[in-house]
């Protein structure tokens, strides 16, 4: 057979190949992202269970469950690795600290009537997200990317003229998972996914059984347990509910390019403000309105820039020809 007819079916299969991992990416991503995006809709349900007392049982449940993970696919091995690694484990247990607190302050978002406040703070995560690589990793912000967090930093001060005080919600879910995905990210990339969330989930265990403590011993209400089958069975289910998702996640982010996922992270905060605004009824103000607009635009000038960006990738590697 001809060397260059034989390169050209070699390259056919590996771009094939490619487009297929990439489908498959794609696939486990969206799937990701839809089931956080479904999330208020799942915290709902434990809307009779006091949130002080419901992060603690899905921090608690979720240590067993990535735990039980491990140990079903014999990565026992790689856990005592990384518990032997003080870098490693240092930086899981603060980025299973900073999860903790996302998981407190959305929970309560769901169950106390601001699902709509828990959508803004996902959309504006993608420009504290900026700020920290300028801050930290010393970055240069793209002058479409200075005007998108400028306007951002604008519809945070109209919202909170319009929410009269600070939509301190959307803020601390927006810091926390920015910082969380930071620290994650420099908890070094061999870490297997299930093996690091059970190092964070082991982390999270001892705070979340003092709160629990706590709470169960100043609460005047009925303490969940006792509260039938069917709302401790839903606190259990809280546990895979919050971690299948990741593991999709770290799945799809292995066969798909970064430019795709900063589009389909979009997906969760709109199901969410979605199923706020049309399935709970949340009411949105003219002037809230406006604060949701102002952010959208900041988003879309993210999203043209992502775009331009991939463009211009493309440009630059192109397949190679037939000589």
């Amino acid at each position: 057979m001809h060397p260059t007819l034989t390169a050209f079916k070699g390259q056919r299969g590996v771009s094939i190949a490619s487009s297929v991992r990439e489908r498959s990416g794609f696939l486990y991503m969206v799937s990701a992202y839809l089931v956080w995006g479904m999330f208020p809709a799942f915290f709902v349900l434990l809307s009779a269970v006091n949130p002080l007392e419901s992060v603690p049982w899905r921090a608690i449940w979720s240590f067993v469950f990535s735990t039980v993970l491990v140990l079903a696919t014999g990565r026992w091995r790689q856990l005592v690795g990384v518990l032997k690694n003080k870098r490693q484990f240092g930086f899981l247990a603060l980025s299973g600290l900073l999860l903790l607190l996302n998981w407190q302050t959305f929970v309560y978002g769901a169950v106390s009537g601001h699902i709509i406040e828990t959508s803004l703070g996902y959309f504006i995560n993608p420009f504290f997200t900026i700020a920290l690589g300028v801050i930290f990793l010393k970055e240069r912000m793209r002058p479409i990317q200075w005007l998108a967090v400028s306007i951002a930093f604008l519809a945070v001060i109209e919202l909170t003229v319009a929410y009269g005080q600070l939509p301190w919600i959307a803020l601390v879910l927006a810091l926390s998972f920015g910082l969380y995905g930071f620290v994650k990210s420099k908890a070094v990339e061999a870490v297997d996914p299930t093996v690091g969330m059970s190092v964070e989930t082991l982390t999270m265990f001892p705070f979340a059984l003092v709160q629990l403590v706590i709470f169960t011993l100043v609460a005047t209400t009925t303490p969940a347990v006792f509260m039938g089958l069917s709302t401790n069975l839903l606190m259990m289910a809280s546990a895979p509910v919050s971690i299948l998702p990741l593991i999709l996640f770290a799945a799809g982010a292995k066969w798909l390019p970064l430019i795709y996922i900063g589009f389909i992270q979009f997906m969760t905060p709109i199901l969410s403000f979605l199923f706020g605004y049309l399935v709970m009824g949340e009411p949105m103000s003219a002037a809230r309105w406006v604060g949701f607009i102002v952010v959208w635009l900041g988003v879309l000038l993210l999203i043209i820039d992502m775009a331009s960006r991939a463009r211009t990738q493309r440009k630059l590697v192109k397949p190679g020809g037939i000589s």
